[in-house]
């Protein structure tokens, strides 16, 4: 997936500045895509050269001019054309895992740091998530919310993320559980 559908999907929500996008990145899509404010701002440009979006610039006062994004109807076609292929097969690639497999070889103290880092990150994007799907139902119950909506995709989204921080954080959990356990127990 490029970094383009991702931004189209957040434009879905209606025009955003760049800083709009990449401030509202971690409340809407930073549960399965992440990108840095400079690779959003120079994906940006590019989609407006390509046409996918439309970008119009608003003078402020005391502040510098922005520029507010839209999605054009190219764009629209291109976020369609996208949502109707099947998608490549995901993967993991995760840096810590590796660290983990190699735990008995390595640094036992810093992989169990790099964990309790893990877990520790896991709460806080659990808990900015529940905030999150607490503002989208308002009070609602979640099939009311999901039966009237206007749109279910960033709440789908946002379950999904739940669930992926949830389990790194059991995961962690346990890792951490069984490293002390085995360096509770007197050598084999």
């Amino acid at each position: 997936m490029a970094l383009r559908h991702a931004l189209m999907a957040a434009l879905l929500e209606g025009e955003a500045s760049g800083y709009d996008l990449a401030k509202g990145f971690d409340a809407s899509v930073a549960n399965f895509w992440a990108a840095t404010p400079q690779q959003l701002y120079r994906e940006l440009d590019r989609m407006a050269a390509d046409g996918l979006v439309r970008a119009r610039v608003v003078h402020q006062e005391r502040r510098p001019d922005k520029r507010l994004f839209s999605l054009t109807e190219a764009g629209h076609r291109s976020l369609h054309e996208f949502t109707a292929r099947p998608p490549r097969p995901g993967v993991i690639r995760d840096e810590l895992l590796v660290q983990v497999q190699a735990v008995d070889a390595g640094d036992e103290t810093a992989v169990r740091g790099a964990l309790a880092e893990r877990l520790a990150r896991a709460e806080a994007k659990i808990a900015g998530y529940e905030r999150l799907r607490a503002r989208l139902l308002d009070g609602r119950f979640e099939d009311d919310y999901l039966a009237g909506a206007e749109r279910v995709g960033p709440y789908l989204t946002l379950m999904r993320g739940l669930s992926f921080e949830r389990e790194n954080l059991r995961w962690c959990e346990q890792a951490l559980k069984v490293l002390d356990r085995r360096a509770a127990a007197p050598p084999a």
